[in-house]
């Protein structure tokens, strides 16, 4: 497997997870300048290349992850797909869902396996929220809400540049979305969205979301990047409310704490610590290796893709 970008999240939390999985090896780490790809190889093994297109040209890499901008993804999923490369790519997969469409059914004609990269749902807390709910801990589910707000990033972050990293919508504002599409479903409609947008960059910066399923269930959905540190949703039932924190990026270590709230009644549950980038790069592994079948993960990327370009088709933008 080779990495194309040397991107913060490939130092920090995939390339880690690749050199712990016994089924992958780390053949090669393409940058744009030799100098980056040689520190990335020094920590982390395989050949240093110089040039994304470089890369897909060698013959020992079978596999690649992808960790460029998000405006990017498009392009290089392409050139990996069609040079016979298996393509584990970050979210978002692409800026559309007709993009998206297009290279998931080239994935499948050519037979290669197509992930992108949404790990928290590969940690184990989310089926025990989903267990708790199923086994009627709160009573029936009336609504879901879900955030995932950052600190502003230095200038000339890439999330600043929105014809690149495309912004803090489609750069992390994704991860309720998605979440609020496993726990409700995927028939999702938008009720109505407001994002806040600098008037300097042209960036999304924050956005809050109202949607809801057939059944009139609300899920209230928040991101921004000029907040405080938050990852979190909460189950609102008939009879009490669930709450988690640290849902979307909990470190290896973390042992996630379940706060079920009923009348009278107050419990916290603690739950394993479970290492969601290992799980992800294992099911990806496997699925490389046994011609496993993602179709599954397909149709959640594909509901995800149409129900962010509907949100962003609703959004009233406020400049500031």
């Amino acid at each position: 497997m080779a990495v194309l970008g040397c991107a913060d999240i490939a130092w920090r939390r995939a390339l880690p997870a690749m050199a712990a999985e016994p089924l992958v090896e780390i053949a090669a780490i393409a940058s744009r300048t030799q100098k980056k790809a040689d520190r990335f190889t020094a920590a982390f093994g395989g050949v240093a290349v110089e040039g994304y297109a470089e890369l897909l040209e060698r013959d020992d890499v079978d596999a690649v992850y992808i960790p460029l901008p998000a405006l990017m993804h498009g392009e290089w999923i392409e050139r990996a797909l069609d040079a016979g490369k298996h393509v584990m790519v970050e979210k978002p997969m692409t800026g559309s869902h007709a993009e998206t469409a297009r290279l998931v059914a080239l994935a499948h004609e050519r037979g290669l396996v197509l992930l992108e990269n949404f790990m928290f749902l590969y940690h184990s807390q989310h089926a025990a929220v989903r267990k708790l709910v199923a086994d009627g801990a709160i009573g029936d589910l009336r609504g879901f809400s879900s955030a995932f707000t950052i600190p502003p990033k230095p200038l000339g972050d890439i999330r600043y540049l929105p014809d690149i990293g495309g912004g803090a919508f489609l750069d992390f504002g994704g991860y309720p979305v998605r979440a609020a599409l496993h726990f409700l479903g995927g028939d999702l409609d938008v009720v109505g969205v407001v994002f806040r947008q600098d008037r300097d960059h042209g960036a999304v910066m924050s956005g809050s979301m109202l949607l809801c399923n057939a059944a009139g269930v609300p899920a209230r959905l928040s991101f921004g990047m000029e907040h405080s540190y938050r990852t979190s949703y909460s189950l609102s039932g008939s009879t009490g409310r669930i709450m988690l924190d640290r849902v979307f990026t909990p470190p290896a270590s973390h042992q996630p704490v379940v706060r079920v709230e009923r009348q009278d009644h107050r419990e916290e549950i603690v739950l394993p610590a479970d290492h969601q980038w290992a799980n992800v790069m294992g099911a990806f592994a496997r699925a490389v290796l046994t011609g496993g079948d993602l179709r599954s993960q397909d149709e959640g990327t594909l509901r995800q893709a149409a129900l962010m370009e509907r949100v962003l088709a609703a959004a009233r933008i406020v400049r500031f």
